[in-house]
Protein backbone atom coordinates (compact mmCIF):
# COMPACT_ATOMS: atom_id res chain seq x y z
CA UNK A 1 0.00 0.00 0.00
CA UNK A 2 1.25 3.38 -0.94
CA UNK A 3 2.59 5.54 1.95
CA UNK A 4 1.39 9.10 1.76
CA UNK A 5 3.06 11.88 4.37
CA UNK A 6 2.14 15.52 4.78
CA UNK A 7 4.14 17.36 7.09
CA UNK A 8 2.22 20.60 7.55
CA UNK A 9 -1.45 21.34 8.87
CA UNK A 10 -2.35 24.33 7.30
CA UNK A 11 -4.61 25.64 4.80
CA UNK A 12 -2.77 23.28 1.73
CA UNK A 13 -1.84 20.45 3.71
CA UNK A 14 -5.07 19.90 5.63
CA UNK A 15 -7.25 20.27 2.52
CA UNK A 16 -4.51 17.83 0.84
CA UNK A 17 -4.87 15.32 3.71
CA UNK A 18 -8.47 15.64 4.02
CA UNK A 19 -9.13 15.24 0.16
CA UNK A 20 -6.55 12.04 -0.11
CA UNK A 21 -8.25 10.25 3.12
CA UNK A 22 -11.55 10.33 1.25
CA UNK A 23 -10.27 9.23 -2.17
CA UNK A 24 -7.44 6.91 -1.08
CA UNK A 25 -7.54 6.29 3.04
CA UNK A 26 -11.01 4.94 3.36
CA UNK A 27 -10.62 2.72 0.37
CA UNK A 28 -7.54 1.16 1.80
CA UNK A 29 -5.73 2.35 -1.52
CA UNK A 30 -3.41 4.23 0.34
CA UNK A 31 -2.13 4.77 3.77
CA UNK A 32 -2.38 8.89 4.68
CA UNK A 33 -0.46 10.57 7.60
CA UNK A 34 -0.61 13.98 8.31
CA UNK A 35 2.16 15.39 10.85
CA UNK A 36 1.67 18.44 12.77
CA UNK A 37 3.15 20.04 15.52
CA UNK A 38 -0.21 21.25 17.62
CA UNK A 39 -3.12 19.27 18.26
CA UNK A 40 -5.64 21.47 16.22
CA UNK A 41 -6.17 23.53 13.54
CA UNK A 42 -7.15 27.42 12.56
CA UNK A 43 -6.99 29.21 9.34
CA UNK A 44 -3.88 31.41 9.58
CA UNK A 45 -5.86 34.51 8.53
CA UNK A 46 -7.60 34.34 11.66
CA UNK A 47 -4.80 34.73 14.20
CA UNK A 48 -5.14 38.55 14.19
CA UNK A 49 -8.85 38.16 15.51
CA UNK A 50 -7.29 35.56 18.18
CA UNK A 51 -4.67 38.23 18.86
CA UNK A 52 -7.20 40.82 19.14
CA UNK A 53 -10.10 38.90 21.23
CA UNK A 54 -12.85 39.42 18.79
CA UNK A 55 -12.57 35.69 18.10
CA UNK A 56 -12.27 32.19 20.54
CA UNK A 57 -10.11 29.47 18.69
CA UNK A 58 -11.59 27.21 21.44
CA UNK A 59 -14.86 27.05 19.44
CA UNK A 60 -13.20 27.63 15.85
CA UNK A 61 -9.81 25.34 16.18
CA UNK A 62 -10.25 22.00 14.60
CA UNK A 63 -9.18 18.99 16.41
CA UNK A 64 -6.64 16.97 13.78
CA UNK A 65 -7.02 13.66 15.25
CA UNK A 66 -10.79 13.66 15.27
CA UNK A 67 -10.92 15.05 11.91
CA UNK A 68 -8.95 12.27 10.52
CA UNK A 69 -10.98 9.58 12.06
CA UNK A 70 -13.55 11.03 10.36
CA UNK A 71 -11.78 11.22 6.36
CA UNK A 72 -9.73 8.52 6.18
CA UNK A 73 -6.37 9.22 7.30
CA UNK A 74 -3.86 9.28 10.13
CA UNK A 75 -2.70 12.55 12.18
CA UNK A 76 0.90 11.69 14.11
CA UNK A 77 1.37 14.71 16.40
CA UNK A 78 5.54 15.55 16.52
CA UNK A 79 7.87 17.80 14.97
CA UNK A 80 10.02 17.28 11.98
CA UNK A 81 13.46 17.33 12.89
CA UNK A 82 14.93 15.21 9.60
CA UNK A 83 14.52 13.70 6.24
CA UNK A 84 15.99 10.80 4.73
CA UNK A 85 15.98 10.65 0.83
CA UNK A 86 17.64 6.89 0.60
CA UNK A 87 15.44 5.32 3.34
CA UNK A 88 12.74 7.65 2.37
CA UNK A 89 11.53 8.50 6.05
CA UNK A 90 11.23 11.38 8.48
CA UNK A 91 12.13 11.54 11.92
CA UNK A 92 10.14 13.01 14.29
CA UNK A 93 11.59 14.42 17.36
CA UNK A 94 11.18 13.51 21.29
CA UNK A 95 7.87 15.26 22.23
CA UNK A 96 8.46 16.72 25.66
CA UNK A 97 5.90 17.52 28.24
CA UNK A 98 5.75 21.19 30.63
CA UNK A 99 8.07 19.65 33.20
CA UNK A 100 10.69 18.31 30.36
CA UNK A 101 9.14 14.63 30.63
CA UNK A 102 8.96 12.59 27.41
CA UNK A 103 5.38 12.44 26.04
CA UNK A 104 6.06 10.91 22.85
CA UNK A 105 9.97 9.36 22.02
CA UNK A 106 11.75 10.05 18.50
CA UNK A 107 9.98 7.93 15.56
CA UNK A 108 10.68 7.21 12.15
CA UNK A 109 7.85 7.19 9.70
CA UNK A 110 8.36 5.52 6.02
CA UNK A 111 6.50 7.48 3.10
CA UNK A 112 6.40 6.95 -0.45
CA UNK A 113 5.45 10.05 -1.39
CA UNK A 114 6.34 13.22 1.05
CA UNK A 115 4.76 16.44 0.63
CA UNK A 116 6.12 19.38 2.52
CA UNK A 117 3.41 21.59 3.86
CA UNK A 118 5.00 23.95 6.58
CA UNK A 119 3.95 27.05 5.66
CA UNK A 120 5.81 30.00 6.95
CA UNK A 121 6.98 32.43 9.94
CA UNK A 122 7.69 35.66 10.29
CA UNK A 123 11.19 36.88 8.87
CA UNK A 124 13.01 39.42 10.88
CA UNK A 125 15.83 40.21 8.76
CA UNK A 126 18.03 39.63 11.83
CA UNK A 127 17.03 43.26 13.44
CA UNK A 128 18.31 43.41 17.09
CA UNK A 129 15.98 43.05 19.92
CA UNK A 130 12.86 42.08 17.68
CA UNK A 131 13.15 38.47 19.23
CA UNK A 132 13.57 39.96 22.70
CA UNK A 133 10.80 42.16 22.58
CA UNK A 134 8.38 41.63 19.55
CA UNK A 135 5.68 39.47 19.65
CA UNK A 136 4.96 37.50 16.13
CA UNK A 137 1.35 35.92 14.73
CA UNK A 138 2.61 33.13 13.38
CA UNK A 139 0.95 30.45 15.71
CA UNK A 140 -2.50 30.60 18.26
CA UNK A 141 0.04 30.45 20.74
CA UNK A 142 1.72 33.93 19.90
CA UNK A 143 -1.71 34.95 19.62
CA UNK A 144 -2.51 34.29 23.01
CA UNK A 145 0.35 35.90 24.11
CA UNK A 146 -0.52 38.84 22.71
CA UNK A 147 -4.21 38.93 23.53
CA UNK A 148 -3.55 38.28 27.28
CA UNK A 149 -1.04 41.30 27.50
CA UNK A 150 -3.44 43.52 25.86
CA UNK A 151 -6.14 43.31 28.09
CA UNK A 152 -4.02 43.45 30.94
CA UNK A 153 -2.80 46.96 29.61
CA UNK A 154 -6.75 47.58 28.96
CA UNK A 155 -7.21 46.70 32.90
CA UNK A 156 -4.61 49.08 33.85
CA UNK A 157 -5.94 51.56 31.41
CA UNK A 158 -9.42 50.96 32.78
CA UNK A 159 -8.46 51.12 36.54
CA UNK A 160 -6.36 54.63 35.37
CA UNK A 161 -2.96 53.14 35.48
CA UNK A 162 -2.10 54.45 32.26
CA UNK A 163 -2.52 57.32 30.44
CA UNK A 164 -3.12 55.00 27.34
CA UNK A 165 -2.48 51.73 25.12
CA UNK A 166 0.34 52.07 22.60
CA UNK A 167 0.54 49.21 20.07
CA UNK A 168 3.17 49.39 17.45
CA UNK A 169 2.92 47.19 14.33
CA UNK A 170 6.04 46.40 11.88
CA UNK A 171 4.93 45.31 8.89
CA UNK A 172 2.03 46.62 6.83
CA UNK A 173 1.09 43.39 4.47
CA UNK A 174 -2.48 41.93 5.31
CA UNK A 175 -1.85 41.19 8.87
CA UNK A 176 -0.97 44.34 9.98
CA UNK A 177 -3.69 46.08 8.30
CA UNK A 178 -6.10 43.80 9.58
CA UNK A 179 -4.85 43.62 13.33
CA UNK A 180 -4.70 47.69 13.48
CA UNK A 181 -8.50 48.16 12.55
CA UNK A 182 -9.09 45.10 14.99
CA UNK A 183 -7.75 46.33 17.84
CA UNK A 184 -10.33 49.41 17.66
CA UNK A 185 -12.96 47.07 17.55
CA UNK A 186 -11.50 45.70 20.47
CA UNK A 187 -11.35 48.69 22.09
CA UNK A 188 -14.93 49.37 20.97
CA UNK A 189 -15.92 46.23 23.00
CA UNK A 190 -14.65 46.42 26.07
CA UNK A 191 -16.18 49.82 26.65
CA UNK A 192 -19.37 47.82 26.87
CA UNK A 193 -17.94 45.70 29.56
CA UNK A 194 -17.70 48.25 32.42
CA UNK A 195 -14.96 50.65 31.12
CA UNK A 196 -17.75 53.05 29.82
CA UNK A 197 -15.36 55.93 29.77
CA UNK A 198 -12.85 54.95 27.23
CA UNK A 199 -12.54 56.25 24.37
CA UNK A 200 -11.13 55.82 20.65
CA UNK A 201 -7.73 58.21 21.85
CA UNK A 202 -6.84 55.81 24.50
CA UNK A 203 -5.10 53.66 21.92
CA UNK A 204 -2.62 54.32 20.18
CA UNK A 205 -1.59 52.33 17.38
CA UNK A 206 1.37 53.12 14.59
CA UNK A 207 1.40 50.96 11.90
CA UNK A 208 4.97 51.23 10.56
CA UNK A 209 5.85 50.05 6.81
CA UNK A 210 9.25 50.00 5.25
CA UNK A 211 7.91 50.43 1.74
CA UNK A 212 6.13 53.32 -0.09
CA UNK A 213 2.76 52.19 0.79
CA UNK A 214 0.77 49.64 2.84
CA UNK A 215 -0.75 46.67 1.39
CA UNK A 216 2.23 46.05 -1.27
CA UNK A 217 1.66 43.44 -2.99
CA UNK A 218 -1.85 44.97 -4.46
CA UNK A 219 -2.81 47.77 -6.40
CA UNK A 220 -2.64 51.15 -5.48
CA UNK A 221 -6.17 51.86 -5.09
CA UNK A 222 -6.95 48.91 -3.01
CA UNK A 223 -3.93 50.36 -0.97
CA UNK A 224 -5.11 53.94 -1.11
CA UNK A 225 -8.88 53.12 0.12
CA UNK A 226 -7.65 50.88 3.27
CA UNK A 227 -4.57 53.83 4.17
CA UNK A 228 -7.59 56.29 4.13
CA UNK A 229 -9.84 53.80 6.41
CA UNK A 230 -7.02 53.20 8.79
CA UNK A 231 -6.45 56.84 9.19
CA UNK A 232 -10.06 57.48 9.73
CA UNK A 233 -9.69 54.92 12.56
CA UNK A 234 -7.06 57.21 13.85
CA UNK A 235 -4.24 55.01 13.03
CA UNK A 236 -0.82 56.50 12.51
CA UNK A 237 0.27 54.97 9.41
CA UNK A 238 4.03 55.35 8.86
CA UNK A 239 5.27 54.75 5.19
CA UNK A 240 9.19 54.39 4.20
CA UNK A 241 9.82 53.76 7.65
CA UNK A 242 12.60 51.37 8.73
CA UNK A 243 13.35 49.77 12.46
CA UNK A 244 16.40 49.04 12.89
CA UNK A 245 16.17 47.88 16.86
CA UNK A 246 13.39 47.06 18.95
CA UNK A 247 14.19 47.97 22.42
CA UNK A 248 12.09 47.40 25.98
CA UNK A 249 10.54 51.32 25.23
CA UNK A 250 9.45 50.64 21.57
CA UNK A 251 11.35 50.59 18.13
CA UNK A 252 13.88 52.77 16.95
CA UNK A 253 14.02 54.23 13.49
CA UNK A 254 16.76 54.13 10.84
CA UNK A 255 15.95 58.15 11.12
CA UNK A 256 16.74 57.98 15.24
CA UNK A 257 13.39 58.69 16.33
CA UNK A 258 12.03 55.86 19.18
CA UNK A 259 8.47 55.26 18.47
CA UNK A 260 6.93 54.61 22.04
CA UNK A 261 4.97 51.20 22.51
CA UNK A 262 4.00 49.07 25.49
CA UNK A 263 3.26 46.02 22.63
CA UNK A 264 4.95 45.60 19.88
CA UNK A 265 3.80 42.81 17.16
CA UNK A 266 6.25 42.04 14.00
CA UNK A 267 4.34 40.98 10.76
CA UNK A 268 7.20 42.40 8.15
CA UNK A 269 7.63 39.79 5.84
CA UNK A 270 8.20 35.75 5.84
CA UNK A 271 9.99 32.81 5.39
CA UNK A 272 10.00 29.13 6.03
CA UNK A 273 11.30 27.72 9.32
CA UNK A 274 14.92 28.09 9.85
CA UNK A 275 15.65 23.62 9.49
CA UNK A 276 14.30 23.57 6.55
CA UNK A 277 17.86 25.68 5.43
CA UNK A 278 18.65 22.85 2.89
CA UNK A 279 17.27 20.15 4.24
CA UNK A 280 18.08 16.32 3.53
CA UNK A 281 20.34 18.14 0.56
CA UNK A 282 16.37 19.68 -0.80
CA UNK A 283 17.52 22.86 -3.17
CA UNK A 284 16.12 25.93 -1.02
CA UNK A 285 16.42 29.44 -1.53
CA UNK A 286 17.27 32.67 0.36
CA UNK A 287 13.74 32.16 2.79
CA UNK A 288 14.38 28.52 3.68
CA UNK A 289 11.41 27.90 0.92
CA UNK A 290 12.01 24.55 -1.31
CA UNK A 291 12.20 24.90 -4.54
CA UNK A 292 10.07 23.06 -6.80
CA UNK A 293 9.49 22.20 -10.40
CA UNK A 294 6.47 23.60 -12.74
CA UNK A 295 4.25 20.40 -11.34
CA UNK A 296 5.31 21.09 -7.64
CA UNK A 297 7.88 18.10 -7.47
CA UNK A 298 11.19 19.46 -5.60
CA UNK A 299 13.91 20.01 -7.96
CA UNK A 300 15.93 17.23 -6.80
CA UNK A 301 13.43 14.27 -5.48
CA UNK A 302 10.54 13.45 -7.54
CA UNK A 303 9.40 11.92 -4.64
CA UNK A 304 8.97 14.90 -2.17
CA UNK A 305 6.28 17.40 -3.30
CA UNK A 306 5.85 21.43 -1.81
CA UNK A 307 2.97 23.29 -1.35
CA UNK A 308 2.02 26.52 0.35
CA UNK A 309 4.20 29.06 1.92
CA UNK A 310 7.30 26.81 2.55
CA UNK A 311 7.16 26.17 -1.39
CA UNK A 312 9.30 28.86 -4.19
CA UNK A 313 7.46 28.45 -7.22
CA UNK A 314 8.27 30.20 -10.25
CA UNK A 315 5.68 31.42 -13.04
CA UNK A 316 5.94 32.14 -16.49
CA UNK A 317 6.65 35.16 -16.41
CA UNK A 318 9.22 35.06 -13.79
CA UNK A 319 7.41 35.77 -10.56
CA UNK A 320 6.75 34.23 -7.54
CA UNK A 321 3.55 32.77 -6.72
CA UNK A 322 2.60 35.04 -3.93
CA UNK A 323 1.92 33.53 0.10
CA UNK A 324 -1.83 33.71 0.04
CA UNK A 325 -4.51 30.99 1.63
CA UNK A 326 -5.35 30.93 -2.20
CA UNK A 327 -2.27 29.82 -3.49
CA UNK A 328 -1.63 27.42 -0.95
CA UNK A 329 -5.76 25.93 -1.57
CA UNK A 330 -4.79 25.58 -5.40
CA UNK A 331 -1.38 24.03 -4.62
CA UNK A 332 -3.22 21.92 -2.48
CA UNK A 333 -5.49 20.94 -5.34
CA UNK A 334 -2.35 20.49 -8.01
CA UNK A 335 -0.61 18.07 -5.79
CA UNK A 336 -3.65 16.16 -4.86
CA UNK A 337 -4.43 15.61 -8.80
CA UNK A 338 -1.05 14.83 -9.86
CA UNK A 339 -0.48 12.34 -6.87
CA UNK A 340 -3.47 10.76 -8.28
CA UNK A 341 -2.40 10.74 -11.72
CA UNK A 342 1.23 9.01 -10.70
CA UNK A 343 -0.34 6.09 -9.08
CA UNK A 344 -2.45 5.98 -12.19
CA UNK A 345 0.54 6.10 -14.05
CA UNK A 346 -0.65 8.81 -15.94
CA UNK A 347 1.79 12.25 -16.86
CA UNK A 348 1.12 14.96 -13.93
CA UNK A 349 -0.04 18.89 -14.82
CA UNK A 350 1.77 22.44 -14.10
CA UNK A 351 0.60 23.87 -11.43
CA UNK A 352 -1.06 27.18 -12.76
CA UNK A 353 -1.87 30.17 -10.20
CA UNK A 354 -5.08 31.86 -10.71
CA UNK A 355 -5.62 35.19 -8.97
CA UNK A 356 -8.64 35.47 -7.53
CA UNK A 357 -8.07 39.18 -6.53
CA UNK A 358 -7.54 39.94 -2.45
CA UNK A 359 -9.29 41.07 0.16
CA UNK A 360 -8.40 42.61 3.40
CA UNK A 361 -10.93 43.10 6.05
CA UNK A 362 -10.88 46.30 8.46
CA UNK A 363 -12.78 44.88 11.44
CA UNK A 364 -15.74 45.84 11.29
CA UNK A 365 -15.49 48.81 10.25
CA UNK A 366 -14.88 48.14 6.24
CA UNK A 367 -13.75 46.05 3.73
CA UNK A 368 -11.24 46.83 0.51
CA UNK A 369 -10.17 44.75 -1.67
CA UNK A 370 -9.96 43.39 -5.66
CA UNK A 371 -11.98 40.30 -7.03
CA UNK A 372 -11.12 38.18 -10.20
CA UNK A 373 -7.60 39.94 -10.35
CA UNK A 374 -5.81 38.61 -13.76
CA UNK A 375 -9.42 36.33 -15.12
CA UNK A 376 -10.87 39.63 -16.20
CA UNK A 377 -7.65 41.43 -17.32
CA UNK A 378 -7.59 43.44 -14.51
CA UNK A 379 -9.48 43.95 -11.10
CA UNK A 380 -13.00 45.05 -9.90
CA UNK A 381 -12.40 46.89 -6.90
CA UNK A 382 -15.23 46.19 -3.85
CA UNK A 383 -15.50 47.86 -0.76
CA UNK A 384 -18.12 48.07 2.16
CA UNK A 385 -20.49 45.02 2.84
CA UNK A 386 -19.71 43.27 -0.50
CA UNK A 387 -16.33 43.32 0.04
CA UNK A 388 -16.81 41.98 3.85
CA UNK A 389 -19.12 39.16 2.56
CA UNK A 390 -16.66 37.93 -0.14
CA UNK A 391 -14.03 38.09 2.50
CA UNK A 392 -16.52 35.89 5.30
CA UNK A 393 -17.15 33.38 1.99
CA UNK A 394 -13.19 32.96 2.00
CA UNK A 395 -13.27 31.12 4.91
CA UNK A 396 -16.48 28.91 4.76
CA UNK A 397 -15.20 27.79 1.28
CA UNK A 398 -11.90 26.40 3.43
CA UNK A 399 -14.45 25.04 5.82
CA UNK A 400 -16.38 23.59 2.73
CA UNK A 401 -13.30 21.80 1.68
CA UNK A 402 -12.73 20.24 4.54
CA UNK A 403 -16.20 19.05 6.06
CA UNK A 404 -18.81 19.34 3.21
CA UNK A 405 -21.13 21.88 2.41
CA UNK A 406 -24.54 20.73 4.69
CA UNK A 407 -21.61 20.85 7.91
CA UNK A 408 -20.23 23.85 7.24
CA UNK A 409 -23.86 25.16 6.93
CA UNK A 410 -24.73 23.90 10.52
CA UNK A 411 -21.42 25.47 12.18
CA UNK A 412 -21.98 28.99 10.17
CA UNK A 413 -25.60 28.66 12.21
CA UNK A 414 -23.72 27.94 15.21
CA UNK A 415 -21.64 30.81 14.82
CA UNK A 416 -24.67 32.91 14.36
CA UNK A 417 -26.08 32.06 17.62
CA UNK A 418 -23.07 31.83 19.66
CA UNK A 419 -22.58 35.59 18.41
CA UNK A 420 -25.78 35.94 20.65
CA UNK A 421 -25.15 34.06 23.04
CA UNK A 422 -21.36 34.71 23.96
CA UNK A 423 -19.46 37.71 24.65
CA UNK A 424 -18.20 39.64 21.37
CA UNK A 425 -15.03 40.02 22.71
CA UNK A 426 -12.79 36.98 24.71
CA UNK A 427 -12.15 38.55 27.92
CA UNK A 428 -10.40 35.82 29.37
Amino acid sequence: MTKIIVVGGGAGGLELATKLGRKLGRNKKAHITLVDKNRTHLWKPLLHEVAAGSLDDGVDALSYRAHAKNHGFYFQLGTLSAISREQKSITLGAMLDDDGSEVLRERQLDYDILVMALGSVSNDFGTPGVRDHCIFLDSPEQAHKFHHKMLNKFLQLGEKQTAAVSVAIVGAGATGVELSAELFNSLKQVKSYGFDDMSASDLHVTLVEAGDKILPALPLRISSAAHHELTELGVDVRTATMVTQATPEGLMTKSGELIESDLMVWAAGIKAPDFMKEIAGLETNRANQLVVKANLQTTLDENIYALGDCAACTLADGTQVPPRAQSAHQMASCVYSNILARLKGKPEKDYVYKDHGSLVSLSQFSTVGSLMGNLMRGSMMVEGRMARLVYVSLYRMHQIALHGYIKTALMTVVGRINRVLRPRLKLH
